[in-house]
Parts: C-alpha cells; structure tokens; sequence
C-alpha cells in the first residue's frame, strides 16, 4: 500500500500541460475536448512550443495507479444496493450514480457503512429523512 501511494503523490506531482485544442480561445463553438491538429500548415502539429503540447506516451501516469482515486481506492459506480455485495473495502470505494435518488441514495449509503466502505460522494440526508410530508389536515390547520 505505501508504493501505492507513493506512485499516487507521483502522479499528482507530475508536470503534465493542460492539452488544448487548437484555436479553442479563437472561436467560441469549440469545446474544450482534444482534437488532433491535422492541418498541414498546423504550428500545433508541427510542435511548435508556444502552440500547446500534444499528448505523448511520456505524460502516462504510472500504470499501478492508472484510473485510481487519489485517495488510493479503486472507484465502483453502484445504482443499487444489491451491487454492493462482493466489494473489497480495503482496496474498493463507490461511487453513487448520477441518476439515483435521494430515497436509494440513503439506503446505498447506509448499506455501504455497514459494510465499512466508502463513500466517494456522500450526501448529508438526515434532512430529507426527518421532515415527514405534511398531510392534508396539517395544511388546512395552518390556513
């Protein structure tokens, strides 16, 4: 585990340019996601430093920690509680999808802490859970 995090503060540390795409800052329609300059005429092509690195085999990270966490735990996406079952939380954090919600949110995370693993995107939902839906007797009290 220390050569993990060893080869992980590597990474981090890395001197690694932010590739861009060519005549990005020129045109506003352009996204921000690396395109290969293929113009015969390209500075960028022809590297020319003051025209922005390409990417080159070099600026790799190492491969021991390639896609891993910077806390040092391999990321699993999970939708449901069931996919809990089975993961490692010596060496596995999850990830909660994007598109579940707040009620199997909960279940997930509860879930996982029994299980002892981590959470990467944990969310505080003890709010959601203590205020109960007002019924309809309630509402027309308070008017």
């Amino acid at each position: 585990m220390d050569e993990t995090r060893r080869l992980i503060r590597v990474r981090t540390r890395h001197n690694k340019p932010s590739f861009k795409r060519q005549g990005l800052w020129q045109k506003a329609k352009l996204e921000d996601v690396w395109r290969r300059p293929r113009g015969l005429h390209s500075k960028q092509r022809r590297q020319i430093k003051a025209k922005g690195a390409l990417p080159r085999p070099g600026y790799g990270s190492p491969a021991a920690v390639r896609g891993m966490h910077p806390s040092g735990y391999e990321e699993v996406r999970v939708f449901t509680p069931a996919e809990l079952a089975g993961l490692n939380p010596e060496t596995q954090a999850v990830r909660i999808g994007g598109s579940v919600g707040n009620r199997k949110r909960g279940e997930i995370q509860k879930r996982a802490m029994e299980l002892g693993l981590k959470v990467l995107n944990a969310k505080d939902l003890t709010r959601a859970v203590e205020e109960p839906a007002k019924t309809e007797e309630e509402v027309s009290e308070n008017e």
